[in-house]
């Protein structure tokens, strides 16, 4: 029996209660919708574009491993970024975030409706 609070029981009810969310939501076309790497399911993005002609931003992450190691492969020898903020001093550290964008595997993924593939550096891994 599921306890209230587990893991197990969050990402059922959160994977779960997506579409009825989105469903509840009067327009949302065009809108972009962002979610979680929980979140970054097919069904979901299917839903989202061919259902309610909305947009998608997910992180692709090790709950999508083969969505992950293609991406990770595609940015692997990355030249320069296509934004990059200067350092700056925040939280006791020196930060700086970079991104990089592609459409290369636009047509190669297993994922509904990609568009662009963007990889970016967090102020923790410089």
């Amino acid at each position: 029996m599921p306890v209230e609070g587990r893991d197990e029981v969050k990402q059922t009810n959160e994977i779960g209660m997506f579409i009825p969310v989105m469903d509840a939501l009067e327009d949302i076309a065009d809108k972009t919708i962002t979610g979680d790497a929980l979140l970054t399911q097919r069904k979901l993005a299917r839903h989202l574009v061919q259902d309610r002609l909305a947009h998608y931003v997910f992180i692709a992450k090790d709950n999508q491993p083969t969505l992950a190691q293609d991406i990770r492969l595609a940015f692997a020898n990355r030249k320069a970024p296509g934004f990059s903020e200067p350092a700056t001093l925040a939280h006791g550290r020196i930060e700086s975030r970079s991104i990089w964008t592609s459409t290369r595997l636009n047509d190669y993924l297993d994922f509904p409706f990609v568009g662009q593939n963007i990889c970016h550096t967090a102020p923790y891994d410089r």
